[in-house]
């Protein structure tokens, strides 16, 4: 075989990876864009030092090594992503004001594509688009960087104690208090509940028809309807939030007016249904991007509107449109 064939050969083995690997830095980084220059990282060291891999692990494993060391590595800056309910509590909406927080602040939604598997047993399937939910995530940033490298690995991805003390260098014993206490982390601080939506059930594709329905109609009457006694809105990278049906409506009311008119495409991101919102444009000629709505649904009622305003970042990633025409273009995209 010759040079360029095995190199060939070796980087159509180390792509075989990617996705996984790149899920497995999200949810360690909780950037979307982290993750892949992560993952980028992690391959390229793997070229460069292959010649001493000698096989006493599976590939995997070892590309896993690396990967750990580099999100090991980019978190040493102490970093920790957060979402604007993990920062401060809700604000009433007569005393909203928006405060724009630095990008590395928030965490950041990511598309199923790039981190979920194509093909998989279904029960392993779940367990994993349960764990890129943005409060999952969000509930990782809250351990050390190493009990959250031990917690993905055992509990996620299911590597036995002695597999992940091997990765990591340390003892059986290590990596079994290691879990123990990201356990105990997570069961004081736990991640919000929302109901399995990939796929959606009957009702629930209902119910967010509905949602799309008031919302761009504006009726706040139909909004207020399907949305939970509780509901959550955020929008980063502001860290304002709000909580409630008078305080939403109050918003959307308000400042949040400017939402008239809007035009909302369905898409996924992080395991749950979203929509890529588009604002009337200036011109009067079709729609602008203007956020991209994550949704969280829990029983039967939409429980939370993640809305991330940084389009220019996200609708590329999403593989969305930069402008929707007039009436009709939304079906097409």
């Amino acid at each position: 075989m010759s040079d360029l064939a095995t190199k060939e050969d070796l980087e159509s083995e180390l792509e075989r990876y990617r996705r996984e690997l790149t899920g497995y830095c999200y949810r360690m980084l909780g950037s979307s864009f982290e993750a892949e220059d992560a993952v980028q990282d992690t391959m390229v060291r793997a070229w460069r030092s292959f010649e001493k891999f000698e096989g006493r692990s599976s590939l995997r494993s070892w590309l896993y090594r690396i990967a750990t060391n580099v999100c090991l590595d980019m978190l040493n800056a102490g970093n920790r992503r957060a979402r604007p309910m993990d920062l401060s509590g809700p604000t009433p909406v007569a005393e909203a004001r928006l405060s724009a927080r630095p990008e590395a602040t928030w965490l950041e939604p990511v598309p199923d594509g790039r981190v979920l598997p194509s093909v998989a047993d279904p029960a392993e399937t779940a367990v994993e688009r349960e764990t890129i939910r943005l409060a999952f995530v969000a509930a990782l940033q809250h351990l050390p960087p190493k009990q959250r490298a031990v917690l993905i690995l055992r509990e996620v991805l299911a590597w036995k104690a002695s597999e992940v003390a091997e990765l990591l260098g340390t003892s059986v014993a290590s990596v079994n208090s290691a879990l123990q206490r990201a356990r105990a982390t997570l069961a004081q601080s736990p991640p919000t509940v929302s109901d399995a939506a990939d796929p959606l059930d009957e009702e629930q594709r209902e119910l967010l028809e509905r949602y799309v329905a008031a919302f761009e109609g504006y009726d706040m009457e139909a909004l207020t309807a399907v949305l939970h006694d509780d509901a959550t809105l955020s929008m980063p990278p502001y860290d304002l939030w709000l909580q409630g049906h008078e305080n939403i409506v109050g918003w959307m009311l308000g400042v949040g007016s400017v939402c008239r008119g809007s035009r909302l495409v369905p898409t996924i991101a992080n395991g749950m249904p979203a929509f890529a919102h588009y604002h009337a444009a200036e011109d009067g000629k079709g729609h602008t991007p203007w956020a991209l709505m994550v949704m969280e649904i829990r029983g039967g009622k939409i429980a939370a509107i993640n809305s991330f305003l940084d389009t220019a970042r996200w609708f590329p990633m999403f593989g969305l449109p930069d402008r929707l025409e007039e009436e009709g273009a939304a079906e097409g995209a």
